[in-house]
């Protein structure tokens, strides 16, 4: 019981720091693309290759983040649904629509900001 206490008060505070540490100026890594039509994301949406959402390691659900294309400049905010990417070095899978918006189609090298959250 103790741990299960613990735990319940220490996750938040894991969350928070992972956002913030997203929200840093600078963050960055390679962006990947992913798409699964209607197949379930880890928070229990149908997965669509045209919306604007993104997988991440730790950003909490419902996290907006920008990801600015480092190539061209080109920004898109996506909101957290899913997590991954489960690729060394890669810090977010992007939907097909919003690696368009942001000019590509395979990988690309982007940094993160944290925008805010959903409700």
């Amino acid at each position: 019981m103790k741990k299960l206490l613990i735990a319940i008060c220490v996750l938040p505070l894991l969350t928070a720091a992972a956002a913030a540490q997203a929200g840093k100026p600078g963050q960055s890594g390679i962006a990947s693309v992913y798409g699964y039509d209607g197949q379930k994301t880890a928070n229990g949406e149908r997965a669509r290759p045209s919306g604007m959402t993104a997988a991440h390691k730790t950003l909490p659900f419902g996290t907006m983040v920008n990801v600015t294309n480092k190539r061209n400049g080109r920004t898109v905010t996506v909101r957290i649904n899913d997590r991954g990417p489960f690729v060394r070095g890669r810090v977010i899978d992007l939907t097909p629509a919003a690696a368009r918006q942001l000019g590509f189609s395979g990988l690309a090298p982007v940094t993160l900001a944290v925008a805010g959250r959903t409700s």
